[in-house]
């Protein structure tokens, strides 16, 4: 599943300009062009082939959520592998999305559009014709590198296209593309898988992007820059990637060993070692990836915290969701797709009504009580026990996509409202960066707790029933397990395939219960932090 933050960063700055989520305003700095002759420069064709872009990375993502548990099948794959399969796209987008409107600032926001989208169509076709996982997981590494430099560029065309005042509407046609991608993507994925084949889940995009970079071609003309960019804070970056990749990379190693495991513990300490000196450098950067400052308003790092802990939800309980729903409870892609149809639809439906709420309330109750919904959602998901009826599963989603809306948005205004003069474009990159990191840290940390509580209770009962098996036998066996699978591991066992199968279903559905709950925590914490949040700014 893919939020693409675009859309919400691009709101009215200060004095009427235009924040754009490469740090700069578009009162400043780009103008809209007037059309040429034939079809460069027309305003509702650069729309037109902006939005396909929009739409392939959108379907591209809640497809990929609903392809996992085939993909894990075919490719044999560990839980690890899988969660890199997410994270390596999410690490990707997080740590050059902040960046990637400087890029196009330097080298030309068309060319840096058409490079992204050709890149992103050509890795795509590659993981369609991948055997193995890790060859899968390079390429949507690739895919993450390329889709971070789609994203700003697509504003920053449409700014060449509409002057300032008409650009409202093109905006909201985008917005809805992608809503509406994204609603649609678990039943295009269920039935593409069920019917065809999880290749087919990323050969889709080679049309799309073929026809989008034609398009790009003959339709997009480049910004007018009227001022130099900033330079490009290039160890900022490599110490955010590396601080980012250690953790992620030290979480995601609990799903096959313990804590107390070098391979576990060693990359958690890198990886505060690693920010430490990311903070540092920042602090004396001349142009720094993320300006300390920004965070002295408590009403935007607050903003901040609620997108983290929301994407880490989100997209921490789709990762697992999908395998409980088509390993443990025997569903088809198709009908899971269907399933989660509730917290897509919600998620589009509510943001309309979300922006009136908000322009009557302001943006930090809404935000906070659409957590609090979120934790409240979480906190049913972990009590189900795999025989419950597709509407009880249903409702709690449905109530997890009402609270979708209030936070984004809300949030999103909290970033971009309370940056100082000067800084809303780069807290527009933070923002969307935000997401990115919170998506990929649900799935390291959840996939950590899940694997946690499969290990503890898989050790308890396959020790009561007298069963032994080697270390290796048992990380085997915790790995399929916590991906709700139970085949191989009952030969392993010894124990009869219907008495292996109730043992691994309760595991997974502890260590599903266990990860959920923990979340459930943490949402609840981040909308307390939301509700008591000073409102009042330093120095005012």
């Amino acid at each position: 599943m893919t939020v693409d933050g675009a859309d919400a960063a691009h709101t009215a700055g200060p004095a009427g300009t235009t924040v754009e989520p490469d740090g700069g305003r578009s009162g400043d700095r780009t103008t809209a062009a007037r059309p040429a002759g034939g079809w460069r420069g027309r305003p509702w064709l650069t729309v037109f082939t902006l939005s396909l872009a929009a739409m392939m990375v959108s379907l591209d993502g809640t497809i990929v959520a609903v392809a996992q548990p085939v993909m894990q099948q075919r490719l044999h794959a560990s839980l690890t592998e899988m969660q890199w399969v997410t994270n390596g796209y999410l690490l990707a987008v997080a740590v050059l999305l902040i960046v990637a409107g400087r890029v196009g600032d330097l080298f030309g926001h068309r060319q840096v559009f058409l490079a992204g989208t050709l890149g992103f169509t050509l890795a795509s076709a590659a993981i369609g014709l991948s055997t193995d996982v890790g060859a899968v997981i390079c390429f949507r590494v690739l895919q993450g590198v390329f889709g971070a430099l789609m994203q700003p560029a697509t504003l920053a065309l449409i700014m060449t296209a509409f002057p300032a005042d008409r650009m409202n509407l093109p905006i909201a046609v985008r917005s809805s593309v992608i809503a509406v991608s994204m609603a649609l993507g678990p039943i295009a994925g269920g039935l593409i898988v069920h019917y065809a084949s999880w290749q087919l889940a990323f050969f889709i995009n080679v049309p799309l992007g073929a026809l989008t970079v034609v398009l790009g071609l003959v339709v997009l003309r480049d910004a007018k820059q009227e001022g130099a960019a900033r330079g490009l804070d290039v160890p900022g970056l490599l110490l955010l990637s590396a601080t980012l990749s250690a953790l992620v990379w030290g979480l995601t190693a609990v799903s096959g060993r313990a804590w107390g495991d070098p391979a576990v513990w060693a990359p958690l300490a890198g990886a505060a070692a690693l920010a430490c000196c990311f903070v540092g450098w920042e602090r004396r950067a001349a142009n720094p990836v993320i300006p300390m400052p920004l965070f002295r308003s408590p009403l935007l790092s607050v903003g901040v915290l609620l997108l983290i802990v929301n994407a880490f939800s989100l997209f921490g309980t789709s990762f697992f969701l999908a395998f409980y729903l088509q390993h443990v409870r025997g569903l088809t892609p198709m009908e899971s797709g269907l399933q989660v149809l509730p917290l897509t639809v919600m998620m589009v439906v509510g943001a309309p009504f979300v922006a009136l709420w908000i322009g009557k309330a302001g943006p930090r109750i809404p935000a906070a009580l659409g957590m609090l919904m979120n934790a409240v959602a979480l906190f049913g998901i972990s009590r189900l026990d795999g025989h419950e009826g597709s509407g009880q599963l249903g409702f709690w989603l449905f109530v997890m996509g009402l609270g979708f809306s209030p936070i984004m948005v809300g949030a999103t205004k909290l970033v971009l409202g309370n940056a100082p003069q000067g800084f809303s474009g780069v807290a527009s990159g933070i923002q969307q960066t935000a997401m990115q990191v919170g998506g990929s840290l649900g799935v390291a940390v959840l996939g950590a707790l899940m694997a946690s509580g499969v290990r503890d209770v898989l050790s308890r009962r396959l020790a009561a029933d007298g069963t032994r098996l080697s270390a290796t036998q048992f990380d085997h066996a915790v790995q399929s397990v916590s991906v709700g699978l139970h085949g191989h591991s009952a030969q392993l066992s010894g124990l009869p395939s219907s008495v292996f199968e109730q043992v691994s279903r309760a595991a997974f559905r502890s260590g599903m219960g266990t990860a959920l709950t923990v979340t459930c925590l943490v949402a609840l914490c981040a909308a307390v932090a939301g509700l008591l949040v000073r409102t009042r700014q330093p120095g005012k």
